[in-house]
């Protein structure tokens, strides 16, 4: 399945349209925050974005509010806001945590990803299905080339995750000097795919 991820395209027309024309390849496509500039064209970025005819998880960035881009989210029907929430497809969950970028530590993504992951063992133990599962934070995991601003800057919270939880793709954004920057923690690819977006086959 391709799966088309996007990050910091800050209101820029040219990026959506570009996006919109990659998406055409895509089953999925997962934006990882500040779509916009302090939430200007909100509503008409988002409404381009469901005119891409595709399932477009979102979280928010430092640019945006939480609660605006869920608002807005519940009146498009190919988005969903995944924020502190989850989508699943196919033998894949999608794991959302949006906003920050500026901390060493987050004590509200530790709390609500592992309570996340209590939920996802208990689903697995019902339904006997285990679910790969793809990390999107808008804040970049700590100590790899996607914090490096020649000092590592990223979050230890989210480094953390992905140590104990293993997935096999996480995404972030923020930090614009490493966009397109990739690395790997473990057997965790992680990626900047920055406002022209990457297409992943997973």
């Amino acid at each position: 399945m391709k799966v088309l991820f996007f990050v910091d395209t800050h209101g820029s027309i040219s990026s959506m349209r570009r996006l919109k024309e990659k998406a055409k390849d895509a089953e999925l496509v997962v934006c990882a925050g500040d779509f916009t500039i302090f939430e200007n064209d909100m509503t008409f970025m988002l409404r381009e974005f469901n005119n891409f005819g595709k399932p477009l998880l979102l979280i928010h960035g430092n640019h945006e509010t939480s609660s605006s881009v869920m608002i807005e989210c519940e009146q498009l029907k190919n988005l969903h806001f995944i924020h502190k929430n989850y989508y699943i497809h196919g033998d894949l969950v999608f794991y959302g945590f949006g906003g920050g970028g500026f901390s060493l530590r987050d004590e509200s993504f530790a709390r609500e990803s592992e309570l996340f992951m209590i939920e996802q063992r208990k689903l697995s133990e019902n339904t006997g299905q285990n679910h790969r599962l793809v990390l999107v934070t808008h804040a970049p995991p700590y100590g790899t080339r996607l914090d490096d601003l020649g000092g590592h800057v990223g979050n230890k919270s989210i480094t953390e995750f992905i140590h104990k939880h293993k997935p096999v793709l996480a995404i972030s954004g923020h930090l614009h000097e490493n966009e397109g920057s990739e690395d790997k923690m473990g057997d965790t690819i992680i990626i900047n795919p920055g406002p022209e977006g990457v297409l992943i086959d997973l």
